[in-house]
């Protein structure tokens, strides 16, 4: 009976190197080279690239602020989704004044949406699904302050870094 072979290997894979010697069972040759091809063809490939995912980001399109009622100048918009934020300050008590925001159609004039209705001092989002199209807002305010910021909707790809 002859003894079992021995095996001695230097293995690099990814940029580290390893020596080892190896006893091994009858039969055993074969597959443990099957193996080794199977990791030295598969060890050192980069990880897969995670796919892009679609995500929603805000475009700055203008801002306004007074107190009184205004109407803006108008602004176009090239989405069917935007928003308005909006903030109401200097109410002389609790609940006193009133924001009152419409959206308009800066062809035709006409109302689209009555937007935002608030009493006193607030803040908050309003949110605007229309057609892509020229707008216009029409503001009437009674004692407070009020600022307001028109961003509209885009959609990007966003991709992991490495």
């Amino acid at each position: 009976m002859g003894s079992n072979p021995t095996l001695t290997a230097t293995i690099k894979l990814c940029g580290s190197t390893t020596e080892k010697g190896v006893t091994l069972a009858p039969g055993t040759f074969r597959s443990l080279i099957v193996c080794m091809v199977l990791l030295a063809t598969g060890a050192c490939k980069p990880a897969p690239r995670a796919a892009p995912h679609p995500q929603v980001g805000w475009r700055p399109i203008g801002s306004w602020m007074g107190r009184g009622d205004t109407q803006t100048e108008s602004f176009d918009i090239g989405s069917t989704e935007w928003r308005i934020k909006w903030e109401t300050k200097g109410a002389p008590s609790p609940g006193a004044g009133s924001f009152h925001l419409e959206v308009h159609s800066a062809v035709s004039g006409r109302p689209l949406s009555n937007a935002i209705d608030h009493p006193g001092n607030g803040s908050g989002i309003a949110y605007v699904t229309e057609e892509p199209r020229l707008y216009e807002l029409v503001i009437n305010s009674r004692d407070v302050d009020w600022s307001i910021a028109v961003e509209e909707a885009v959609v990007g790809e966003v991709r992991q870094a490495r």
